[in-house]
């Protein structure tokens, strides 16, 4: 009788979302020695001149670029539990697409609608990637229920605590990372069904 010797060894399982980890982790040490100066440079969005190559850097870079420890680990746990099995699903590439054009909407809002104020943090890709994985049951001609009730959830949340909790946390990000997510999700799933 022969005993099989596998042993078991790590897997770089999701590169995409392992990646974002680590670049968020990265930043945000490098916020601390640089007392918020590389963040307030590169890793977040607020109102600066068109004519700044650091303003185009910043429509993408907001994201990697988090407050503090809780921050990050709220945001970077929720993405780490969906982030993989959505990344297995739909593909690395679909997955930094997900993410950059998150990145680059939020971004662009805040840049144009809030001039006075500086976003920076990832929960616009979480709650794109939470929408997004409600759609991995989507069949041609049918809407999942899960969506509707995570999308209904999900924006009422958003809606309430943004009238009626006053605190730093932009509920429009949240909302219109959700409609990326939903939106690319919707998108990615219907041009999967028409290779079949």
């Amino acid at each position: 009788m022969k005993i099989s010797d596998k042993r078991l060894q790590l897997s770089f399982n999701s590169p995409v979302i392992l990646g974002f980890t680590i670049a968020c982790f990265i930043i945000l040490i490098i916020d601390k020695v640089t007392g918020g100066a590389s963040t307030n440079a590169l890793f977040s969005v607020y109102r600066s001149s068109l004519f700044s190559p650091l303003t185009y850097v910043r429509f993408f870079g907001h994201v990697l670029g988090h407050a503090g420890w809780e921050h990050f680990i709220g945001n970077i746990m929720l993405i780490l539990i969906v982030g993989p099995l959505l990344e297995e699903k739909y593909g690395s590439s679909n997955i930094l697409f997900v993410i950059m054009a998150t990145a680059l909407v939020t971004g662009i809002v805040q840049f144009i609608f809030f001039p006075h104020t500086q976003l920076l943090g990832a929960s616009g890709v979480v709650f794109a990637l939470i929408l997004l994985s409600s759609f991995t049951s989507f069949k041609e001609g049918k809407i999942p229920l899960t969506f509707i009730l995570v999308a209904v959830l999900y924006i009422g949340e958003q809606v309430y605590q943004g009238i009626f909790i006053q605190d730093n946390v932009s509920n429009l990000t949240h909302i219109i990372g959700g409609a990326v997510g939903s939106t690319l999700g919707f998108v990615m799933n219907k041009n999967k069904m028409n290779r079949y």
